[in-house]
């Protein structure tokens, strides 16, 4: 009987589906990989074989069940990890079923280190977020002082990477004195306590430039170097600072924070300061050339100075003082005879001129006018006192003729000048009316009076 046959039942009902193996294995397959598809599973690798075809199999297991599975060559080629017996993996792959035993298996397609993938994705999450913000911008990145007296490092006091980064920086730079910020590199207190720390450090601003350090280890290990807290701190950080976490194939997000980054500790200690052998080369190389310049140019300065000297003697000045003695001589006598002959000239121009000027003498001048002046002043006096004289008689005659025909010479002979009470002058009785006031001025005083009767007498007010 062929695959294709059926077998006829007892009692004639229908004939029931009957599927060879093969059959029943390829639909269980084509069931499994449509109703499933693409899954994750997480378990502990066992069982792992790697044939000469390059192709992996295994099987994952917990403490309840194991699946076996596959990850052909092509796959495996991308696995960044070496595999091994007992290791937490995670695999991504199709649920499927190798027909000739009729096992079900995982063929798998994506194959990481439980944990890490997590991770991983978390580190490139924040790393494209940091860097949006332009966190990791190269012109927000600080130099580093050339060379550094006060130097601090953040990272574990008990680690080997701070003696790694102290004997890297008294083997190089001896002069730096070093402060150690102790924190933990490692497990949840690791993060807060290096952003307490680089806080710390900005604050009191006593180090030129910060080491952010750490040892090797896994991304595990490493985590708390990639937390977004630990990057703001770094460039919150007033103080220049250098990474040096892990080994030269670890990237966290601290070395893309910081303003410099070292493959190691060790590394990161070589790159903020100098090498004092390479400094005390360069200087002695510059001492030397310093050296071999100043002896050409004493060289040049001796030739110059000889020069000179030659042609001092040539033209020395004693030489010339000699050839010239005479001539000051000459010049000397010469100036003595002009000096007398301009003198002997001088006395005979002051005699001639003495002898002109004694008849246009200021004193005999002053004399003569003197006895003038005092002829005119007698001549003056005599004037003055007969014309005063003259004057004193004509006013003499002036008062007495003014003082007869004075109003003061009438009232002295007892008559009174009389007015109203507003200094009118009265001339006529009649012009007054009984009751006015009046007044009357005399030689000595004045009266005031009403008048009772404008023909009548009249009484005292």
């Amino acid at each position: 009987m062929s695959s294709t046959d059926f077998a006829v039942p007892e009692g004639g009902g229908p004939a029931p589906a009957i599927f060879t193996v093969a059959r029943l294995n390829r639909e269980v397959r084509a069931l499994i990989e449509r109703g499933l598809g693409v899954v994750w599973v997480e378990g502990e690798l066992s069982n792992l074989s790697q044939p000469a075809s390059g192709h992996w199999y295994f099987s994952l297991k917990d403490r309840e069940a194991q699946v076996r599975c596959a990850m052909f060559r092509l796959r495996n080629a991308a696995v960044a990890f070496v595999p091994k017996s007992g290791q937490q993996v995670l695999a991504r792959g199709r649920v499927s079923l190798y027909e000739p035993r009729g096992d079900y298996q995982l063929i798998v397609e994506h194959l990481e280190e439980a944990g890490v993938g997590a991770l991983q994705r978390e580190f490139e999450r924040l790393k494209a977020k940091l860097a949006a913000e332009g966190l990791f911008a190269p012109a927000a990145k600080r130099a580093l002082p050339q060379f550094p007296r006060r130097i601090g490092v953040v990272t574990s006091p008990t680690g080997a990477a701070i003696r790694d980064v102290l004997h890297i920086l008294a083997r190089r730079f001896p002069p730096a004195v070093v402060r150690v910020y102790p924190v933990p590199v490692q497990g949840a207190a690791a993060a807060p306590a290096i952003v307490e720390a680089l806080a710390l450090a900005s604050q009191r601003r006593d180090c030129e430039v910060l080491i952010l350090a750490r040892g090797g280890g896994s991304l595990e290990d490493l985590w708390a170097f990639n937390d977004e807290r630990v990057a703001r701190a770094i460039r919150a950080c007033s103080v220049p600072v250098v990474t040096g976490v892990g080994h030269e194939i670890d990237f966290t997000i601290a070395d893309f924070a910081a303003d410099a980054r070292a493959p190691t500790p060790s590394g990161a200690a070589e790159v903020v300061v100098p090498d004092r052998r390479t400094l005390l080369e360069a200087l002695a190389r510059t001492a030397g050339r310093m050296e071999t310049t100043v002896r050409r140019d004493l060289r040049a300065a001796g030739a110059r100075f000889a020069a000179v000297s030659t042609r001092l003697r040539l033209a020395h000045p004693g030489l010339r003082l000699a050839h010239q003695a005479q001539r000051l001589d000459d010049l000397e006598q010469r100036l003595t005879l002009a000096m007398r002959a301009a003198l002997q000239g001088a006395r005979h121009r002051l005699t001639a001129s003495e002898a002109r000027l004694v008849p246009h003498s200021p004193q005999r001048l002053t004399t003569d006018l003197g006895a003038r002046i005092d002829s005119l002043a007698s001549r003056l006096e005599r004037r003055m006192r007969a014309e005063l004289s003259r004057l004193e008689h004509q006013l003499d005659l002036a008062q007495r003729t003014l003082h007869t025909a004075s109003p003061l010479a009438t009232l002295a002979r007892g008559f009174a000048i009389v007015t109203r009470a507003d200094g009118t002058l009265l001339r006529d009785a009649a012009a007054v009316a009984p009751g006015e006031l009046i007044e009357a001025r005399l030689a000595n005083g004045q009266l005031r009076a009403r008048v009772t009767d404008a023909n009548g007498t009249s009484e005292d007010c």
